[in-house]
């Protein structure tokens, strides 16, 4: 019987004699020394018990032995057939991913005989060498698919070296693992259909209801409204949705989550369909589209729909925005924005200004990194605005370009203006507080301001742009006014001026500052001009701002001249109607802005259809990308991380070379051309 070793209470019952002898022959001894006769015949009775627990022992210890064996083997034999007939699948195998045995409802799942001792690799490819080592004496799982079913698959370490409660061990130092298979395809199956009857919150708001209505004769209003109506419903009614008109350019819509991928599928054709619409108005119908979905609650996709039709019209309109949790897409963004004549919002926003900063105590005012006359000249109309009021104004400034250099020479202590009125980004860090408003002008995305820190250490936060928003916005600010319809965000400044008090007073050189962010945003008024565009600048040309002077501010020195002109020079035309090229930091000063001027420049090119200038600048590469009205530089600057308009978009890419971007941009094109959203 040698290999067999007793185990747990059994052990210690079998040795039960031995320990009451011990104790019998201990007693005795004692007794000895109380009574010597009583004490010598308790130490006979010992040593009689012993002697005939020994013999007992040695006549019996086979039949025990046997006994205790053909138990554990009938046990084991039960185990074995519980195991055979377990209703789920279970295999055991060895340290190698050899199966060593398996039980009826594996076979049946893995269709392999009973006698198949091979790799379990070569039923279950996802079940590798590397999987079964991570499995431990805690269960390890993983999903996997056979034979069109899903499982989960359990992967246990056994290992026999220990002592456990088993009646005998074997001596050596063995594991193996233990595969259990869990049936999951019913439980997917249900999940997925719980997740398409999922309800999804949809609302729809026509962009420029209030300019097409005056647009179409009164007789034909009513028809007009009721065929959008008609064209709405019609669209919905295919997936099956409540539509509901809460007012008359709004919409609120609910259907199952199945039908998404319809809608997506078909780049909600709404958007293109109902442009068609024509009741006598000339201008195009044009729709926003926000929805919201896998929300944890109805009221939470409620509220991402209402995000999302905010991002819908923060981009311009004419596109559907679809909010899933943390993932936001677009549809349908190859549109020009809508522009609106009214200039109600831009009251409305002036006054909301005004009250924020007669409450606070100081106002500073930040654009983007590496910032252009368009930032510095709404951040001059702001700390204009400030001065109105008595409120000191400071203007973060943390990189002077040679385009910035005489508009900012021209606002010196000398002519009357504060000295600390720009700082860099660790002086405003110093002076901020829980009472100062931080404004924030011509971009809004927080990573690309020149001080996102501010945003974080204040709450009283305000943002005028006119770039289409992205994903990544401030968040939480108090006044958000984004228009992308809007030429510069000068002209928005510009527009708010008018409403922010009838005494706001501009000196010439202050209208001359924001009338150059107008020119240079509008490529001289020849790109995203409209009317209010103009009336911005009539305002300004009646504050005292002189063409002549701005563009003797404007001016260009011959390095820069010639470095725009190397640019284009070496452009590479790909796919013969995108020109690539590369500007040179060495020895410019401000080598981004001569890589935006250049990539205009390549669109006077016949045939360019849209342009990009790559710069290497400050562990950055930065790229200005450019288009005339074919191309939407905007959705293509999003596939980089970057963003912007329609015709005029950039990014700024981290942790890469030239080469790389080049080959990124090259590739993004070619997927575009792909599916469709390129047509060359």
């Amino acid at each position: 019987m040698t290999g067999i070793q007793y185990n747990g209470k059994l052990k210690h019952f079998l040795r039960a004699p031995i320990y009451l002898t011990v104790f019998f022959a201990i007693a005795s001894i004692g007794l000895c020394f109380v009574d010597f006769k009583i004490g010598i015949s308790a130490v006979g009775v010992t040593a009689l018990y012993a002697l005939l627990c020994t013999l007992f022992y040695r006549s019996y210890r086979k039949k025990i032995n046997n006994e205790i064996i053909s138990f554990a083997t009938r046990f084991g034999m039960v185990q074995r057939e519980l195991l055979r007939n377990f209703k789920i699948p279970y295999a055991i195998l060895d340290d190698e991913g050899r199966i060593l045995w398996m039980n009826n409802r594996f076979v049946e799942v893995s269709g392999r005989e009973k006698e198949y001792q091979k790799s379990i690799t070569g039923i279950f490819t996802a079940i590798t060498r590397q999987v079964i080592e991570q499995a431990t004496e805690e269960p390890y799982s993983i999903h996997l698919e056979h034979n069109e079913r899903f499982y989960e698959a359990a992967l246990q370490k056994i290992t026999f070296s220990g002592e456990g409660e088993q009646l005998f061990s074997l001596t050596g130092d063995e594991s193996l693992t233990a595969l259990l298979l869990f049936d999951e395809t019913d439980l997917m199956h249900y999940r997925k259909i719980n997740d398409d009857e999922r309800l999804v919150v949809a609302l729809v708001y026509i962009d420029n209801y209030e300019e097409t209505i005056d647009e179409v004769e009164d007789v034909k209003r009513s028809l007009l409204t009721a065929v959008i109506d008609r064209k709405i419903s019609r669209f919905f009614s295919d997936i099956n949705a409540i539509v509901r008109k809460v007012e008359k350019d709004k919409y609120f819509i609910v259907f199952q989550q199945q039908y998404m991928a319809q809608l997506e599928e078909g780049k909600f054709s709404l958007l293109e369909d109902i442009k068609t619409t024509k009741m006598g108005n000339e201008s195009e119908i044009t729709l926003s589209i926000g929805i919201g979905m896998n929300g944890a609650d109805y009221t939470e996709s409620a509220e991402f729909a209402k995000t999302a039709i905010g991002l819908a019209l923060g981009r311009g309109g004419s596109q559907a925005v679809v909010k899933d949790r943390g993932e936001v897409m677009y549809y349908g963004v190859r549109g020009k924005e809508v522009e609106k004549n009214t200039r109600v919002k831009a009251r409305v926003k002036a006054q909301a200004l005004r009250e924020m900063m007669e409450t606070k105590d100081r106002v500073i005012v930040m654009g983007h990194q590496i910032s252009d006359v368009d930032a510095l000249g709404a951040g001059l109309g702001v700390f204009c605005a400030a001065r109105e009021l008595g409120k000191p104004c400071q203007i973060v400034l943390n990189t002077i370009t040679t385009s910035l250099r005489p508009l900012v020479e021209a606002f010196s202590e000398s002519e009357g203006y504060p000295r600390d009125m720009f700082i860099n980004s660790g002086e405003a860090l110093d002076i901020v507080d829980n009472n100062t408003l931080v404004m924030v002008v011509d971009t809004n995305r927080p990573n690309y301001t020149e001080c996102p820190q501010l945003l974080e250490r204040c709450k009283n936060i305000v943002v005028f742009d006119h770039h289409r928003q992205g994903s990544e916005q401030v968040q939480n600010p108090m006044i958000s006014y984004i228009e992308p319809y809007a030429s510069s965000t000068c002209e928005m400044i510009a527009e708010v001026l008018q409403y922010f008090s009838e005494r706001v007073h501009l000196s010439p050189r202050e209208a001359d500052c924001i009338y150059a962010g107008i020119l240079i945003d509008t490529n001289n008024f020849m790109t995203k001009v409209g009317v209010r565009t103009f009336e911005a600048s009539a305002y300004l040309r009646r504050c005292g701002a002189e063409v002549t002077r701005v563009r003797k501010m404007l001016r260009e020195d011959m390095e820069t001249y010639k470095a725009r002109a190397e640019v284009v020079r070496h452009a590479e035309v790909y796919h013969g109607a995108f020109a690539i090229s590369v500007c040179e930091a060495r020895e410019l000063e401000s080598p981004t802005v001569v890589g935006a001027q250049a990539a205009n420049e390549l669109l006077n090119i016949v045939g360019i259809k849209a342009s990009f200038v790559l710069t290497e600048y400050q562990k950055k590469i930065y790229v200005s990308s450019r288009s005339i009205d074919e191309i939407d530089v905007q959705l293509i600057m999003e596939r980089l991380g970057g963003g912007g308009h329609l015709n005029v978009a950039g990014a700024q890419i981290e942790d890469s070379t030239i080469d790389d971007v080049k080959s990124r941009i090259e590739n993004i094109l070619d997927i575009m051309i792909d599916e469709g959203e390129i047509t060359l």
